[in-house]
């Protein structure tokens, strides 16, 4: 009965109708708080994964092209709900929310000494330097670090991996190469895009070691847990940072 339960809800978890509504408060609470941040002095400080995505969508179309982004976001993830509610009809569980949260605060509190031993086990005696980040108030880290957690897992795990696994497909590849191939590299464009811009690490070896091993640790948490669990997780760790610093 046990084993029943839990891979009903291994399954259940990663459907859009609770990945996705997990992930709703995330957006509110970025979005809400970068807009109450706007008139500080550190205004022009957002995620840069989603400062990518919305410039991609603001070049297009300048304002207009934000609102699209905004509303390709909201509706498609209220499309993938609905048509997940239409494909499973059941009834709705709120203590499974409850659960997941628990199951990110669990992957959150050992990321870090994972990703650093196993970086000590590949570059022994390397220390990681911090970023500039650490540089930030507390304030605006905070909400920084939510943006990581929605936007650069939107990027570089919905938009990269699947796309990369999708790709694979259309080559022939068989499932188990295509998955290990799309995370590996998506873990290192993932590491590599942490040293872009002002706000950026300082590149050395053990740093970027560092970086892309927590990004095959969380595409690969994307792909066998779902959005949800994987932006929670990537934004409690950098939150967790953030209140250590």
């Amino acid at each position: 009965m046990n084993k029943m339960i839990l891979q009903d809800y291994w399954s259940k978890t990663r459907r859009p109708l609770y990945s996705l509504t997990l992930a709703l408060p995330l957006l509110l609470l970025y979005e809400g708080s970068a807009a109450l941040m706007s008139q500080g002095a550190h205004a022009s400080v957002r995620n840069g994964a989603g400062v990518l995505l919305k410039t991609l969508f603001l070049a297009a179309g300048g304002r207009t092209g934000l609102l699209v982004f905004g509303l390709a976001l909201l509706g498609g993830g209220a499309y993938a709900v609905w048509h997940d509610v239409r494909k499973h009809p059941s009834h709705l569980y709120p203590g499974v929310w409850v659960f997941m949260l628990g199951e990110c605060i669990l992957y959150a509190a050992v990321l870090g000494s994972v990703v650093a031993n196993l970086t000590g086990l590949l570059l022994p005696n390397a220390s990681v330097q911090g970023a500039t980040f650490e540089q930030l108030p507390l304030a605006t880290q905070l909400v920084v670090s939510l943006g990581a957690g929605l936007y650069e897992e939107l990027l570089f795990r919905v938009l990269l991996v699947s796309g990369l696994i999708l790709v694979g497909k259309r080559l022939g590849l068989k499932k188990a190469a295509n998955i290990a191939a799309a995370i590996g590299l998506s873990a290192l464009i993932f590491s590599a895009f942490h040293y872009i811009g002002p706000y950026g690490d300082t590149l050395t070896a053990p740093s970027f070691m560092f970086r892309a091993i927590a990004g095959v640790l969380l595409s690969g948490l994307y792909v066998a847990r779902g959005f949800g669990i994987a932006a929670w997780t990537h934004a409690m760790y950098d939150i967790g940072l953030a209140l250590q610093w």
